[in-house]
């Protein structure tokens, strides 16, 4: 069974952007130290367009061969015009307003996401599924989700885009991985508690 990895950026407070779904104060806290480890760690979860600008298009997918990402998160590819912003990967935007997708590489799931999510799950291959976000994205998949990998950035946001915009439900997870770096961000690896 393949795993679904929400692999996401947030504030200490657990933020994924503020009100408006922004996050670009999380962006000055990729330095050389934080790409070095994203382009050795996790090199899919970099858009194609900025993995061509860092000369590192050639890299291999360790991690993930498919990504899910919300409409909220391709729009900011959009209004870049940028159609495939994952082009190494499979790439589904989950939508229940966008009809027809921009890109032949892009698919649609507009209804019965859960069920897309567990046949993706089904597939064979040894390669996972990266949930790119975002909350309510994350929220109707928590059920789903096998592993998290939250990026700290050290911020306070104080009020925002929750990380998971659901209804309250205990989850739990078990720590597997913590990993700090002299920017201040910490990046820690959880998976499900079964």
């Amino acid at each position: 069974m393949r795993k679904l990895t929400y692999f996401i950026a947030c504030s200490l407070d657990g933020f994924i952007g503020g009100p408006d779904g922004d996050a670009t104060a999380m962006v000055g806290f990729v330095d050389e130290e934080f790409l070095a480890f994203l382009k050795e760690e996790h090199p899919e979860t970099l858009p194609t367009h900025g993995r061509r600008a860092l000369g590192c298009d050639d890299l291999e997918n360790r991690r993930f061969d498919t990504i899910i990402q919300g409409r909220a998160s391709y729009d900011l590819a959009l209004k870049e015009g940028i159609t495939s912003p994952y082009a190494h990967l499979r790439q589904y935007v989950a939508s229940r307003t966008l009809t027809e997708s921009p890109d032949p590489d892009v698919e649609i799931i507009s209804d019965d996401l859960v069920g897309k999510v567990r046949e993706l799950k089904a597939e064979k291959g040894s390669l996972g599924i990266y949930l790119c976000g975002g909350s309510q994205l994350a929220g109707a998949l928590l059920d789903e989700i096998d592993e998290l990998v939250i990026k700290s950035y050290p911020i306070v946001y104080g009020t925002g885009m929750p990380m998971f915009g659901s209804d309250f439900a205990v989850t739990e997870f078990t720590l597997d991985e913590v990993r700090a770096f002299g920017n201040g961000a910490v990046v820690r690896t959880y998976s499900r508690k079964r």
